[in-house]
């Protein structure tokens, strides 16, 4: 019966003064560059492994007055899960056997193991003092630093069956193969053949050397020359040229891992790219947890390793990301990876995501809000995770309606803040309809600020007044300034009657609709010809025509929009509602 590792708390390590992380049995770190996401598998790799050996002052968190921490405080709690991950009220017998008088129960008497990791400067001797401590008490976070732990409760054990496993950021398996504490080194210093076997095998050996020096003159001519060291001995000894290793255990000093298309076109690791590199490290990292579980099986001994990969997605193409999050997800154990890569956070589910933010200047850890429906879900997983992951880190996001918007939009955002979206970090997404309710959770549960520019079409502003005032009664999560806004087009209007009737922007209009409805033509009289019969048409009529046009017209809109030839304002050429959206987004990123 498996075990979680669930809930992580950290005080003074790096940028992290005081957080909580509860990790689930896959566990998705996303975050903006330096926001912590590193420091927590360091965290880990504190309380479970060995890296107290790696400690460096720069590890102790300095806060906003630049006093450095006195020390690192790192708690670890162990709970007992059922196979599908929902937790037990005891750990099963083969657990307890392992963790005997180290189990606690709280007070409703669900049992949990914990431990408290301390690191300090070394006053005496230099360098860093490790702690660790058993947990009789599990305090509420707000509470958890108050409590000191008892020196009564101080050991030095860590647990081999629940080891932690660490996947480097910088990675490469060329270099790993001369390496005896990598884990490739690890698995070869574990291979053991019975006597018969050494024998049979080095018999070969022989046979092969002797053929490889026998076919080959240059070799030849060396060994009778190198026979020749018996002068100096004698008379006596001979020379032996061994091509290939002559003993068994030499093997791994010349192993190697050869990859190609077929056996036949397979080259050596060091003339392939990084990607390929990095991710064949990834996996002998795999191997090397598998053995250790194998041999744990064996000796029906439980083991819980947890596996923690730093940007796992490095060097690969997008579908290689997701060929790999699918490997490490099926590990034995616990795992933990931090991501940059839309992709591959595309691939977890929501509940495995774990947002590193500062939404009120400390770091805290963001998870999605529970409590929406199966469409809500549905609505995330096909319309954000599927295809525009991005969102999930982004520093701030806008969404919208639909496709004109989708292509309209972006070129506004460039000509109000002089640099593309993306640049200031900023995500602009369509929902594909009025449904903005499950993507304002999603965005508010991981720190994201989010703003809504909507529609103002007759029963519209009531439909999404609705769904969005049932936000913070339904999930608790609070909708303030600091988070979410929301703004909407002149009242009756879509974004075609925008742009027409309130902007008055119609010399645009007709000649997106032209360049649309002409295909790009060079044909000179047939685009004359639709531009006449264009401007012809009455604001209404203009607007019908847009709206029927959506996909084809908006991205020839946008070019105008970025070329803005007629030298127009930011009044006159942005809607009200989407400079009020930057407005915000502006507060926001300052």
């Amino acid at each position: 019966m498996p075990i979680r590792v669930d809930t992580l708390r950290i005080a003074g390590l790096r940028g992290l003064q005081n957080i909580e992380v509860d990790l689930p049995p896959i566990t998705v770190l996303i975050g903006t560059n330096n926001s912590g996401k590193t420091s927590v598998i360091k965290a880990l790799h504190l309380s479970l492994g060995d890296y107290s050996r790696y400690l460096t002052t720069e590890d102790f968190h300095i806060d906003a007055t630049d006093t450095r921490s006195l020390r690192i405080v790192v708690d670890v709690r162990t709970v007992p899960v059922d196979p599908a991950g929902k937790r037990l009220k005891t750990f099963e017998p083969e657990w307890i056997q392992e963790f005997e008088d180290t189990i606690r129960a709280d007070a409703d008497g669900n049992q949990f193991q914990a431990t408290r990791t301390v690191a300090r400067p070394d006053p005496i001797k230099g360098g860093f003092l490790v702690d660790r401590y058993l947990h009789d008490l599990r305090p509420s976070f707000g509470d958890w630093m108050s409590e000191r732990a008892a020196p009564r409760t101080r050991h030095s054990r860590r647990y081999d069956i629940v080891p932690f496993i660490s996947i480097d950021a910088q990675r490469d398996i060329h270099q790993e193969l001369n390496e005896k504490a990598s884990f490739v080194g690890r698995i070869l210093s574990s291979i053991q053949y019975g006597a018969e076997d050494v024998s049979r095998l080095e018999s070969l050996i022989a046979d092969l050397n002797r053929e490889a020096v026998d076919k080959s003159a240059p070799l030849t001519l060396l060994k009778s020359h190198l026979d020749s060291l018996k002068d100096s001995f004698g008379g006596t000894g001979s020379a032996e040229v061994t091509p290939f290793p002559k003993k068994i255990r030499d093997l791994s000093r010349r192993f190697s891992v050869n990859f190609g298309s077929s056996a036949t076109t397979s080259f050596s690791m060091e003339y392939h790219g990084m990607g390929t590199r990095s991710w064949a490290s990834m996996l002998a990292v795999k191997a090397f947890s598998d053995m250790q579980a194998q041999r744990h099986r064996d000796e029906a001994s439980p083991f819980h390793p947890v596996i923690a990969a730093e940007e796992p997605e490095a060097h690969l193409h997008p579908n290689a990301q997701r060929a790999l999050y699918a490997q490490l997800s099926n590990s034995v154990g616990q795992v933990v990876i931090s991501t940059h890569s839309p992709y591959l956070a595309a691939m977890c589910g929501l509940d495995s995501l774990r947002c590193i933010a500062s939404p009120s200047g400390r770091k805290e850890c963001r998870q999605l809000i529970q409590g929406l429906d199966a469409e809500e879900l549905s609505v995330l997983q096909r319309k954000v995770m599927r295809n525009r992951g991005e969102i999930l880190f982004a520093r701030a996001a806008i969404v919208f309606e639909g496709l004109t918007e989708e292509q309209i939009f972006p070129a506004m955002f460039e000509k109000y803040f002089g640099k593309p979206s993306f640049v200031k970090g900023v995500t602009l997404i369509g929902v594909g309809g009025r449904h903005y309710s499950p993507f304002v959770k999603m965005a508010v549960s991981f720190g994201i600020p989010i703003y809504v520019v909507s529609d103002n079409e007759a029963i519209t502003r009531t439909s999404v007044d609705a769904q969005l005032g049932k936000i913070t009664p339904e999930t608790g999560l609070v909708l303030n300034d600091s988070n979410y806004g929301i703004s909407y087009l002149g009242e009756g209007n879509d974004i075609e009657a925008e742009l027409v009737s309130v902007l008055g922007l119609r010399e645009e209009a007709v000649a997106a609709l032209a360049e649309a409805e002409t295909r790009g033509t060079d044909n000179e009289r047939w685009r004359e010809a639709k531009m006449t019969e264009l401007k012809a048409l009455g604001d209404v009529d203009l607007i019908k025509r847009m709206r029927g046009a959506k996909t084809s017209y908006s991205a020839s809109f946008a070019t105008l929009v970025e070329k803005n030839s007629r030298n127009l304002s930011n009044e006159q050429l942005i809607p009200l509602a989407v400079r009020q959206a930057f407005e915000k987004i502006t507060q926001w990123l300052n």
